[in-house]
């Protein structure tokens, strides 16, 4: 089962599971036990969350669109390998799947808890469907 939260909201062992911190930054002065692992590649990138936090994005489906995308793109390793493909970040997607299967998955972000324009919804929802 996955989860969202904030990072800031209360740590609930009972029901949090695994706490996979979800953003390119980890956030200057935040204690490391506010997470159980910090997956930076699983977060927009730099550009896509300046984009939209500047308003040069003005609705949230293209910046779902283009996290999507993201997530889904592949790097220099795909071009180093003809026959096995990475697809962007298709394993690691594919790892939390099979983790929330056993446990809960908390999936956490900077943002408020009650923020619903935040991509760990977006990631959890793409996590809930078969990755391809």
């Amino acid at each position: 089962m996955f989860k969202t939260k904030s990072v800031h909201t209360g740590i609930d062992p009972q029901t949090d599971g695994l706490r996979i911190l979800a953003t390119r930054g980890r956030g200057r002065g935040l204690p490391k036990d506010r997470y159980d692992v910090w997956m930076a590649n699983l977060g927009p990138s730099e550009q896509l969350m300046n984009e939209f936090l500047g308003g040069k994005i003005k609705r949230w489906h293209e910046f779902k669109d283009r996290y999507v995308k993201e997530l889904r793109e592949g790097g220099t390793i795909d071009r180093r390998n003809k026959r096995i493909k990475n697809h962007g970040q298709k394993f690691t997607l594919r790892l939390l799947q099979h983790l929330a299967q056993k446990q809960t998955v908390t999936l956490l972000c900077h943002c408020a808890e009650e923020e619903q324009h935040c991509h760990r919804h977006l990631l959890k929802a793409l996590l809930e469907k078969e990755v391809h």
